[in-house]
C-alpha cells in the first residue's frame, strides 16, 4: 500500500545488488511512496548485481561509484543532482564488506590489510558521502540520511569478526556527522539496526543460518525482514520524522532488549 509518503522527494541509494538485499527493497518502496532517486554501487558489485533490472523497474538512472573514492562521490553527487533536478532529501548508505570475512579470516588473526580496506569500504565510507554531501551543500533542509547496521556494533556475535568494529564506527561516524548536519543544515542521520537477513552479503558470515534461527527464537515479534526494513527506512526519509536524528534506531522485533526467551530456554531444557 503506498501513502504518497516521498512524493516530491529525491536521492541517491547505495548497496543495491540484488532483489535480496535491503537497498533493492528500498528502492522500490520509495518508488512506490512517489520518490525519485539515482542508483549507485561499486562497478565491480554492479558487474555481479542485477543493478539494471532495478533501474528500469523504478525509472531510476545508475551512476557507478567507488564510495572509497572522494572523487566518485563528488561526480555522484553533481550528476544526481543534475538528474533529479535539485537539491536531495534522501540517502540510504547500505554498504558492507569484509575481506577477513570472506576469506575465513578468525578475529585473532586478521590480516589487517584487509582489516583496513574493509574499515574503509563499510564505514568511513559513510563518513566520505556525507563530507562530500556537507561541502557541496547538496541536501535539503529536513533532508535524511540512514545507514544499515547490525547489533554486533554492541554485542559479542563471534564470528561477525571484524565486521562488527566496523559497524561501531559508523554508528559513531552518524553521531558525530549527524550532529554537525542537523546544525549547519537542518538534515537528519541515523542508523538502522536491522535484524540479521539473509542478504547476499549476510550469507557470508560463518553460521549465519544459526544467527537468524536464534535470532528470530529470541525476539517476541520475530525477524524483521528487507521489505520491513524498507519500510522503516521510508519512515525516516519521510517528513513524519522531521525531529529524529542521532538516534541507533532497532529493527529487530524486539530481540535488543531480550535476555532470553521460552523459545530459546527450551532448547535447552528438555
Amino acid at each position: 500500500m503506498s501513502y504518497n509518503l516521498l512524493k516530491g522527494k529525491r536521492g541517491i541509494i547505495f548497496g543495491a545488488l540484488d532483489a535480496n538485499s535491503i537497498a533493492w527493497k528500498t528502492a522500490e518502496r520509495v518508488h512506490e511512496e512517489g520518490g525519485t532517486f539515482v542508483l549507485t554501487n561499486a562497478p565491480i558489485a554492479m558487474r555481479m548485481g542485477q543493478i539494471n533490472e532495478l533501474a528500469e523497474k523504478t525509472g531510476s538512472q545508475i551512476i557507478p561509484a567507488d564510495a572509497t573514492s572522494i572523487e566518485d562521490l563528488e561526480n555522484l553527487v553533481k550528476q544526481s543532482m543534475e538528474i533529479l533536478g535539485g537539491k536531495l532529501d534522501f540517502v540510504l548508505h547500505s554498504i558492507g564488506m569484509s575481506i577477513n570475512v570472506r576469506k575465513g579470516k578468525h578475529y585473532t588473526d586478521q590480516n589487517y590489510d584487509w582489516t583496513q580496506k574493509g574499515t574503509d569500504v563499510s564505514a568511513m565510507s559513510f563518513h566520505k558521502v556525507m563530507q562530500t554531501l556537507y561541502k557541496a551543500d547538496a541536501m535539503n533542509e529536513w533532508g535524511s540520511i540512514v545507514a544499515l547496521t547490525y547489533m554486533a556494533a554492541q554485542r559479542v556475535f563471534p564470528d561477525y569478526n571484524d565486521m562488527a568494529d566496523n559497524k561501531a564506527y559508523l554508528e559513531s561516524i552518524a553521531r558525530s556527522f549527524g550532529y554537525f548536519f542537523g546544525r549547519d543544515k537542518k538534515v537528519r542521520v541515523n542508523t538502522i539496526s536491522q535484524s540479521p537477513t539473509p542478504t547476499t552479503a549476510g550469507q557470508g558470515v560463518k553460521g549465519f543460518d544459526g544467527f537468524i534461527a536464534y535470532a528470530d527464537k529470541m525476539s517476541p515479534l520475530g525477524n524483521a525482514t528487507a521489505l520491513d526494513c524498507a519500510n522503516y527506512t521510508v519512515t525516516l526519509f519521510s517528513d513524519l520524522t522531521k525531529r529524529v536524528t542521532l538516534q541507533n534506531l532497532f529493527n529487530d522485533g524486539g530481540f535488543s532488549n531480550m535476555g532470553v526467551s521460552d523459545a530459546v530456554m527450551e532448547t535447552f531444557v528438555k
